[in-house]
């Protein structure tokens, strides 16, 4: 049994559909079964798990030849990350009962690193499952394309793309959500008896500038990137709702600095195959 988390996500949905496209049995780990019927309509077996519950994460763990865990996104988490330990806790207990024979984890570039931000969670969730000592697959994603979605109402609207990156001409590694789940569902089919960490980009760097020139390209119109000043961030973050914004600012900054890198620049990453120009054409398309 292949046993997937997040599944109703972009990285998750890819993982479930390339598992049954290779025959393997899939387990799909949902919160509402309702909702995620399609899967059992596909042939997946429907495990029903609150994220946090102990006693539901080992039933849907138990009897897998390989689980795929995460942590879901949480933009705005308590200063000392409370939330995200309760969900660690949780998912470590259930690995340690059910000790599958191997295990993938979606991380982040910059999990490494500790440089306090966001990425703290995923560096605390790395710890805690080398702690159990079973094969695990560490996937560290670049900076997600799919993270622009935001971004497409004011360049829609008014040809603006307000960026937190910067300069606005400086090439990040960014990467596809469909390759990162193209590359889990094969490291959870890979046989591996030691500890693995895989750094994933997309075919090429790009800058704010690029992003601008995809999203004109994809909504036929003028888009410009302008650079957020950092001086706002904290008002405006606050503004939007926000209770504790630092640990984004943290992450934002090392980001710009440079602090969040690849190893060796990145010389031995996995490259995706989807374009920034392909994923935000898409993008478009959902909206």
């Amino acid at each position: 049994m292949y046993t997937v988390m997040g599944i109703t996500g972009r990285v998750g949905g890819v993982i479930g559909h390339d598992l049954l496209t290779a025959g393997l049995p899939l387990r799909a780990i949902v919160q509402d079964p309702v909702k995620s019927s399609r899967w059992a309509t596909l042939g997946g077996e429907i495990a029903v798990a609150e994220n946090g519950d102990v006693d539901a994460l080992t039933n849907a763990f138990r009897g897998s030849e390989a689980v795929f865990v995460m942590l879901p996104p949480n933009a705005d988490p308590e200063p000392d990350f409370s939330h995200a330990r309760y969900l660690i806790d949780a998912i470590v207990k259930a690995l340690d009962a059910t000790r599958p024979k191997r295990v993938v984890c979606l991380s982040s570039i910059g999990a490494d690193s500790d440089v306090p931000s966001l990425l703290t969670a995923l560096r605390m969730f790395e710890t805690a499952l080398l702690s159990l000592h079973l094969p695990v697959t560490f996937l560290r994603p670049a900076w997600l394309m799919e993270n622009f979605s935001w971004d497409i109402a004011p360049a829609r609207e008014r040809g603006e793309f307000p960026s937190y990156l910067a300069p606005v001409d400086r090439a990040l590694p960014m990467v596809s959500t469909n390759d990162v789940g193209h590359f889990a569902a094969r490291a959870m089919q890979e046989d591996v008896s030691d500890v693995r960490i895989w750094e994933i980009e997309g075919p090429e760097r790009y800058s704010p500038d690029d992003i601008a020139a995809a999203l004109a390209r994809a909504l036929v119109r003028d888009v410009r990137a302008e650079a957020v000043p950092r001086a706002g961030w904290d008002p405006l973050f606050r503004a939007q709702g926000m209770r504790n914004p630092v640990p984004r600012i943290q992450m934002l900054d090392a980001f710009n600095d440079g602090t969040f890198r690849f190893r060796d620049d990145g010389s031995h990453t996995l490259r995706g195959e989807v374009t920034l120009l392909e994923a935000i054409a898409a993008l478009v398309r959902e909206t």
